[in-house]
């Protein structure tokens, strides 16, 4: 990264994977495990992003050999003599797979469209399941005709899932969005980078538009950017959370990016590659609530506001304002106020979102612990100590 050449960190990716996939061979596990490993690490690297823009390029042709690794490990023979049995499978893996997946998903609170979606999509048997039957095999848990069935279950469930994604997309169409009249992000220049331009949005590019600062504004929703374009804004459309997305919108040019937002992950989600990508860029972040601001300030933001706070606060103001109370005081309350949130929020970033209490006023007093039930005896002392204080709570006659 120091070198800041894109070979050398695309060479030292590729050593990582085949020394990590030379030991687990070594160790006698296979080699896709260790690859597989090596993956993983390098997902939780700070880099990952780069990475992934980096071996684009080689993610074709890889696939191509994936798959024609996978063609050929498919025995037609024993699909052919047990065709029934693998048919039968299939569909039972598939169904199982897809339900189970749906079924989480809605705990989840996904929608049924969105879930119905991850069900067909991830239908299929997974990839490792080839290392899994060939391991399997190698050491006699499975015989070559039982890792044959399996391994052409897998295969086939993989050749179906594309027909079901097309059955489920022209069972249940999706509206499509006109793109008429909106320009994708591409080649912008801008000081500023605006992402999503609803209600947030629209109200915090005023201020720079006022000043003469050249912005750049993108978003994803169609219907939106049509309806900004009748009010004089010129937006483009652009997902954040994607880097292509974001070196076209001239994020790595801006010298300060806002992300306005609305749905509280996504916006975590572009704190997170903003900051990954681009470091030493002035990040601004709406959030959502507490949590949210939490979850930026984590991924590094240089600045978050949660987008009720101000407002609540003017608010609550006004209404001490309209019950008599002098504007001075009502300006030391609300400061006092904003004091104490931003002690619980310093708080809460250290020990958790439930520390901070005791900066918080509530309107019921401190509870006084009683019995579960009255004592059918009166209390008797021990010492004089303990006298003293059951004659100070004995009710006066």
């Amino acid at each position: 990264a120091d070198a800041r050449a894109r070979e050398v960190m695309t060479a030292a990716a590729l050593l990582v994977v085949l020394g990590s996939a030379l030991a687990m061979q070594l160790s006698g596990l296979s080699m896709a495990m260790g690859a597989f490993l090596a993956g993983v690490l390098l997902s939780e690297s700070t880099f990952r992003h780069q990475l992934e823009a980096d071996i684009e390029p080689f993610r074709g042709i890889l696939l191509g050999l994936f798959f024609l690794a996978v063609g050929m490990s498919l025995d037609l023979h024993v699909v052919a003599a047990n065709w029934r049995l693998i048919a039968i499978y299939v569909v039972a893996y598939m169904v199982m797979k897809a339900f189970g997946i749906y079924i989480v998903a809605r705990i989840l609170k996904t929608s049924h469209r969105e879930a119905l979606e991850r069900a067909v999509f991830m239908a299929q048997g997974g990839e490792f399941a080839f290392v899994l039957y060939s391991a399997a095999a190698a050491v006699g848990i499975i015989d070559g005709n039982a890792n044959a069935t399996l391994t052409a279950i897998v295969i086939i469930s993989m050749v179906l899932t594309p027909l079901a994604i097309i059955a489920l997309r022209y069972l249940t169409p999706r509206d499509e969005q006109s793109l008429d009249g909106v320009d994708v992000a591409d080649g912008l220049t801008g000081s500023v980078l605006i992402i999503g331009f609803g209600r947030f949005g629209q109200i915090a590019s005023q201020p720079l538009l006022l000043r003469g600062i050249d912005v750049s504004i993108i978003d994803n929703d169609v219907e939106m950017i049509q309806a900004a374009a009748d009010f004089g804004f010129k937006v483009y459309y652009g997902d954040g959370t994607r880097l292509d997305i974001l070196h076209a919108a001239g994020a790595g040019r801006a010298r300060a990016v806002l992300i306005c937002v609305d749905k509280a992950d996504v916006a975590v989600r572009i704190a997170q590659l903003i900051k990954a990508e681009f470091p030493l860029l002035t990040v601004l972040a709406r959030a959502f609530d507490r949590g949210t601001a939490l979850q930026l300030i984590r991924a590094g933001v240089d600045y978050q506001l949660r987008e009720t706070f101000e407002s609540a606060l003017v608010f609550g103001g006004s209404a001490l304002e309209s019950l008599g109370v002098d504007p001075e005081d009502v300006a030391e309350t609300i400061e006092d106020v904003r004091r104490r949130d931003t002690d619980r929020f310093e708080t809460q970033l250290a020990e958790g979102i439930r520390a901070g209490q005791r900066f918080l006023r509530g309107n019921i007093g401190t509870p006084i612990p009683t019995p579960l039930s009255t004592p059918r005896r009166p209390g008797q002392a021990l010492n004089e100590e303990t006298a003293g204080v059951l004659h100070k709570s004995e009710p006066a006659d």
